[in-house]
């Protein structure tokens, strides 16, 4: 038998070091479907945490439409896409994916995070150069490092720097990449703006449309419908207000074609189950229906009563939409807000850094259309006392810092 030298004591270090940042995370044990309630370490909590933003995660006709597909095809495809993964229900979500945000085509991904990275990096070669915003998600920035692409990173929003950038020559092909709406920040992307100099250099557009799908634009469609630009690449994922998993890429059919043969991501991962395609189905249907429209509805009304309360609560303005971040700042003091808030039942996890940038640890309060006007009060009242706690250093300081 072989002695091995035992790595326990480095991996030790290495935690210990992130406890002495405030930086050591653990994943909070959860009960019950992602509602309007959860419970949390056995705490019966309204769930502000959730991107179940329309609520569908346990709509009745999403449930029956997984479990008829389960029974139809089995509860695994077996295979990768390009083996024998590629069924029937994959066909039928790509489809009508491609047919509801107006493209020629449409693949779907295992996961959001599996369609940037895989996407990203298969766009990008030697000769290119990619502009990335400076908080895109973590997905669209391991893309652009497993690219063979020379990367940039242009400050948040700003168009000058990337217009700047834009013009420096030598590159065969320029690639910008953007969030529609910030999934830590809760702002929008100027995406007008952005395809304008998209249009003028010559530059290829792709938007991640994770948070804004189902939730902006006729009929769900994402942010980029809502003001009526057409991205040549549109990702997005089908684990936030469609309330499923995976996630996809809308395009042309040789883009489609060109990344079936490309991104690895796709390539060598096997198919996700028919039963989660059916139940992604069903649940764009609804948002592409009437009671999609309704539930946007409620979550605009949910989010406009949210601002106007932390506005008369905490005398703060924040942005307009269904992410609501509270900036605290340091990590350790956003932790015991956030401790606060669920001790007295109301569940937002704290964001800290690599999430967000260092120095900008916050709670976020994602708004969902199934919160009631009560849950609303409830929430703001707790956010109240837990920020006015007399023996919380963060309370203390916090009133100094403005809610964005």
């Amino acid at each position: 038998m072989i002695d091995r030298p035992s790595t326990t004591s480095s991996w030790n270090f290495e935690l210990e070091r992130l406890h002495k940042k405030d930086l050591f995370r653990r994943m909070p044990p959860v009960a019950g479907p992602a509602g309007r309630t959860i419970a949390v370490d056995g705490v019966e909590a309204l769930n502000f945490s959730s991107n179940n933003y329309l609520g569908l995660a346990s709509h009745p006709a999403v449930e029956e439409a997984m479990v008829a597909y389960t029974r139809r095809y089995g509860v695994g495809a077996a295979a990768s896409r390009l083996i024998a993964g590629s069924g029937e229900a994959h066909r039928e979500l790509e489809e009508f994916i491609a047919q509801w945000k107006g493209t020629e085509a449409a693949l779907v991904f295992g996961s959001g995070y599996q369609a940037n990275v895989g996407v990203i990096s298969s766009l990008g070669e030697a000769a290119d150069l990619i502009l990335s915003d400076e908080l895109n998600h973590a997905s669209i920035i391991d893309g652009c490092r497993l690219s063979r692409a020379q990367v940039q990173v242009y400050p948040h929003l700003g168009l000058e720097r990337l217009e700047d950038l834009l013009q420096v020559p030598g590159y065969r092909r320029k690639i910008v990449v953007t969030e529609s709406v910030f999934s830590m920040e809760g702002d929008h992307a100027p995406l007008r703006d952005l395809d304008a100099l998209c249009r003028r250099w010559g530059a290829i557009m792709v938007v991640d449309e994770a948070h804004a799908v189902g939730v902006f634009g006729p009929e769900g469609r994402g942010l980029s419908a809502a003001v009526d630009i057409w991205p040549e690449v549109q990702m997005g994922t089908l684990s936030k207000a469609v309330g499923v998993s995976g996630g996809y890429v809308a395009g042309s059919r040789s883009l489609v074609q060109y990344l079936v043969n490309k991104a690895r991501s796709l390539i060598y991962t096997t198919a996700v189950p028919a039963g989660v395609m059916g139940a992604a189905l069903a649940s764009l249907k609804i948002i592409s229906s009437e009671e999609g429209d309704r539930l946007r509805s409620l979550l605009r009304t949910n989010g406009e009563t949210f601002r106007d309360l932390i506005l008369e609560r905490l005398g703060y303005e924040t942005r307009a939409g269904h992410i609501v971040p509270v900036r605290i700042g340091d990590s350790r003091r956003t932790m015991e807000v956030s401790r606060r808030c669920l001790d007295n039942g109301v569940f937002t996890h704290g964001i800290r850094y690599p999430t967000v940038p260092e120095g900008t640890a916050r709670l976020r309060f994602s708004l969902t259309s199934i919160h009631t006007q009560e849950d609303l009060v409830r929430a703001v009242s707790v956010l109240q006392s837990a920020l006015d706690a007399d023996d919380c250093a963060a309370c203390r300081e916090v009133s100094h810092v403005r809610l964005d």
